[in-house]
């Protein structure tokens, strides 16, 4: 994987994120400077610089080190649409779709989909890993069917998300009704504290779930919308 140090880009007019045409006229992402075109050298580190993986419709990767004027100038995003993939900060998860970017902040995964690109906040965290290796493998790999590359991108973030939470659910299960059953033999002020320790989690958990539910129901409202005017055309 080639690793770069980011560079400002032009402000070459994109297409809008929601769009799959494949038209010319969009600036990429690359961290490839160009003094010719009146570039400007990337802030120093510790000046908002963070490690990004770059992932291409063919699949492709790249990382990149891009701050946050930077991205906000490509992806013609507002300060605060950034905020909320900010590692530092604990937001909901959130799905934030603008003219030429949709933001997405899916509890480990966080990234910024373009119509041509994967803008993904570099971790050692294992659902960014597993999110990079298989939305890869899916783009190389498997047909489009006519469906947006950001959608698909989409898809993929909202697919591990959602068997990531499901996996907790099932651990989580798994560890509480032994306890419940202990409780039931034997009340103790040390069985009540446990379960009322695992009600906290379960809680927390539910939320989360909850949260990531209200992401997606619109999401997959307009992509079956969108599949029955794909058959409509067709």
């Amino acid at each position: 994987m080639e690793e770069a140090q980011g560079q400002y880009y032009s402000s070459t007019p994109q297409e809008s994120a929601l769009s799959h045409d494949d038209g010319g006229g969009r600036s990429q992402l690359n961290g490839q400077g160009n003094c010719g075109t009146g570039i400007i050298g990337l802030k120093k580190r510790g000046h908002g610089t963070r490690s990004w993986i770059k992932i291409g419709q063919d699949g492709g990767t790249q990382t990149v080190t891009l701050d946050k004027a930077t991205i906000m100038r490509h992806c013609s995003l507002p300060s605060r649409d950034l905020r909320l993939l900010d590692p530092m900060f604990i937001y909901p998860s959130t799905i934030l779709g603008r003219e030429k970017a949709i933001v997405v902040n899916l509890e480990q995964i966080r990234c910024i989909i373009t119509a041509d690109e994967v803008i993904l906040m570099n971790s050692l965290d294992g659902s960014v890993g597993q999110y990079r290796s298989e939305l890869c493998n899916r783009l190389q790999k498997e047909k489009a069917d006519g469906l947006p590359f950001e959608f698909r991108a989409l898809e993929m973030a909202l697919e591990l998300t959602c068997t990531s939470l499901d996996a907790q659910v099932k651990e989580l299960e798994m560890e509480i009704y032994p306890v419940l059953d202990e409780l039931a033999s034997s009340i103790s002020t040390l069985n009540l504290e446990r379960v009322r320790r695992f009600k906290g989690h379960l809680l927390a958990l539910t939320q989360r779930v909850q949260k990531v539910d209200k992401c997606r129901i619109p999401i997959l409202d307009y992509l079956c919308y969108y599949s029955i005017l794909l058959n409509i055309c067709n």
